[in-house]
C-alpha cells in the first residue's frame, strides 16, 4: 500500500505537470496588457494599436492599456518593452523603424531588435504622402525640385520615424536635391511644424497626413507606393511625378520581451489577428489605405529579417551615415 500510495503521488505530480501549461494558457489574460507604442498619441502607429486593443478586449475581457513612449527612433520604447516582464502582459506595437531600420542608422542600440524580442504578428502594410503648407509655391513634385535645386540646402523635411526619414532621405538621393533634415520625436509633431510653417515638407504616413489633405490643411504633392491610393486617386505617385523608380512603405508588427511563455505567445498571437477582423480594425484599415496583413511568429522573424536587410540596402544607397 506504501508503494502504490507513492506510486499515485508521482503520477499525479507528473499529470499536473503536463497540465500545467495548459492551465497558464487558460489563465492568460488575468489582467489588463499594455501595448507601448514607441511613438506619439494621433500617430499611425497609435492609432492602430488602439483598435487592436479594443478587440482584444472584446474577446478577453481584459482592459487593454496604451502607453506612448515616443523618442529616439522609437528606442524608448523598444527598450522598456525588452527590460520587461516576458508575462504577455507589456507588448510591443511598432514599426519597421525599430526592428528594421535602426540598425543601419545608429552605431549603438539600448536594445537588440532580435535578441530582446519574440514576435507574435504582423498587422500591417502601408504607404506615404509627401505633404507641404498650402502657402508653398511648391504644386507638384517637380516644382519641390526645382525649387529645392535653386536654393540647396534651404528647404527643409521633418521626420518622426526612420520610416519617415529614410523616404525623404530617398528623395533628396533619387531626385538629386539637397534637403535640411529635422527630427522629431514623433510625425503628430512633424505635422504640427509644417502647418505652422516651419519646415517645409514632410513624407507622412497616410493615417497621420492624408486627413490634413482632405482638410485643406496640407497639400499633397505625391504618394510613395507604386500605385497611386484609392484614398486619394487625384494624387500621382511620386515615381511618376518626377522621380521616376521611387518607392517607400513601412510595416506594422507587435513583439513581446524575449523568454514569454509559447503558450502565451500563442494565445495574444490569436487574440491580435482575431482583432484585425473587428470592427474598430477594420475601420483604421480602410480609412487610412494600410493593407491588413498577420503573420505567425516565425513567419514575421523571417519577414523581419528580410526587412533589416532590404533597409539596409535603403538606408546605405541613400548615403545616410549612422549617427
Amino acid at each position: 500500500m506504501k508503494h502504490s500510495f507513492r506510486t499515485r503521488n508521482v503520477l499525479l505530480a507528473a499529470a499536473l505537470a503536463l497540465c500545467a501549461p495548459l492551465a497558464a494558457q487558460a489563465k492568460y489574460p488575468e489582467r489588463p496588457i499594455t501595448f507601448v507604442v514607441p511613438f506619439g498619441a494621433g500617430s499611425a502607429t497609435d492609432q492602430l494599436a488602439r483598435a487592436i486593443g479594443q478587440g482584444v478586449t472584446e474577446q478577453s475581457g481584459q482592459t487593454v492599456v496604451i502607453e506612448n513612449k515616443p523618442g529616439a527612433s522609437a528606442m524608448i520604447g523598444a527598450s522598456d518593452v525588452a527590460r520587461a516582464a516576458p508575462d504577455g502582459y507589456t507588448v510591443l506595437i511598432t514599426t519597421n523603424t525599430s526592428q528594421s531600420a535602426n540598425p543601419h542608422l545608429y552605431k549603438k542600440l539600448s536594445y537588440d531588435p532580435v535578441k530582446d524580442f519574440n514576435p507574435v504578428t504582423l498587422l500591417g502594410t502601408g504607404g506615404q504622402i509627401m505633404v507641404v503648407n498650402p502657402s508653398s509655391p511648391a504644386h507638384s513634385v517637380t516644382d519641390f525640385i526645382k525649387l529645392a535645386k535653386e536654393q540647396p540646402g534651404k528647404l527643409s523635411f521633418g521626420s518622426g520615424s526612420s520610416s519617415s526619414r529614410v523616404a525623404g532621405e530617398l528623395f533628396q538621393q533619387m531626385a538629386g536635391v539637397e534637403l535640411l533634415h529635422v527630427p522629431y520625436k514623433s510625425n503628430p509633431l512633424v505635422i504640427t511644424d509644417l502647418l505652422g510653417g516651419q519646415i517645409d515638407m514632410m513624407m507622412a504616413d497616410m493615417a497621420t497626413g492624408l486627413p490634413q489633405v482632405k482638410a485643406g490643411k496640407l497639400r499633397a504633392l505625391g504618394v510613395t507606393t507604386p500605385q497611386a491610393s484609392p484614398l486619394a486617386p487625384d494624387v500621382p505617385t511620386i515615381a511618376d511625378a518626377g522621380v521616376p523608380g521611387y518607392q517607400m512603405g513601412y510595416w506594422f508588427g507587435a513583439y513581446v520581451p524575449a523568454g514569454t511563455p509559447a503558450e502565451v505567445v500563442s494565445t495574444l498571437h490569436d487574440l491580435m489577428v482575431n482583432a484585425t477582423t473587428r470592427t474598430a480594425a477594420t475601420q483604421f484599415y480602410t480609412q487610412t489605405g494600410t493593407k491588413p496583413v498577420t503573420s505567425t511568429p516565425d513567419e514575421l522573424a523571417s519577414f523581419q529579417a528580410e526587412e533589416t536587410r532590404k533597409w539596409g540596402e535603403i538606408i546605405k544607397k541613400a548615403g545616410i551615415e549612422p549617427a
